[in-house]
């Protein structure tokens, strides 16, 4: 299961996962873009992906997914969570509500997905769990103090995970990107796209740490654009 699998870097983790042969059922809150989303990747693999409209800071939202998943493919075995929001403003001028969404869909949302799946994953033996994160969790800037706090949580939360798990064969890692050239914070895509990192390079990272040999464990992959423009 990806959260956040409709579009940007949700959506190339999907076709990553498709194109070396799993089922994969995605989930976002907007209904035209996980219908179109659903639409081109089955015309790739065909009867192997799955849409389903989730808004991860509800437990039962996540929980029914995962049951989707489990019944529609006969069980999980990873999970990848992607779902995230950023909301870029100073602290004074943030709402209370801003404040909650972003902490709620950044870092309560992966809780519940990890919660809803453990189960399903101790089950079928051993799996994985990979949060995508990012840079930002550990490189605070001003104008942001909701996102890097949510994501200095979420790389905490995936330390504390991945050495609960580990002996239940629960491969546990965490991604974090630099600027990636896609719409994130209704931004444009294209802007930077000559230098940002490309969705599909993060779906590079997540293949790879699904393929790394079990005797070890990649916990945490930086992932940084090579030439950024200098400053």
């Amino acid at each position: 299961m990806v959260t956040g699998g409709s579009r940007g870097i949700g959506y190339a983790i999907a076709q990553a996962l498709l194109a070396e042969g799993a089922g994969v059922v995605i989930t976002g809150l907007n209904t035209s873009h996980l219908d179109d989303a659903r639409r081109k990747l089955d015309a790739v693999a065909p009867g192997r992906v799955e849409a389903r409209r989730a808004d991860v800071r509800r437990y039962s939202d996540v929980d029914e997914a995962i049951g989707t998943a489990v019944s529609r493919f006969g069980g999980l075995d990873i999970l990848i969570n992607n779902a995230g929001i950023g909301v870029f403003t100073d602290v004074a001028e943030m709402t209370p509500a801003q404040w909650s969404e972003v902490m709620d869909t950044n870092l309560t949302g992966v809780f519940n997905a990890c919660h809803a799946a453990l189960p399903h994953l101790r089950r079928r033996g051993g799996g994985f769990i990979i949060n995508i994160s990012s840079l930002a969790g550990k490189n605070p800037f001003a104008g942001a103090a909701a996102y890097c706090a949510s994501k200095a949580g979420l790389n905490a939360f995936s330390e504390a995970l991945m050495q609960e798990t580990r002996h239940d064969d629960i491969r546990v890692s965490y991604v974090m990107p630099g600027s990636v050239s896609t719409g994130f914070a209704a931004g444009d895509a294209s802007k930077g796209a000559d230098w940002k990192i490309a969705p599909e390079d993060v779906a590079e990272v997540v293949v790879n740490l699904l393929r790394h040999n079990p005797r070890s464990l990649p916990s945490r992959v930086e992932l940084r654009p090579s030439k950024p423009p200098r400053k």
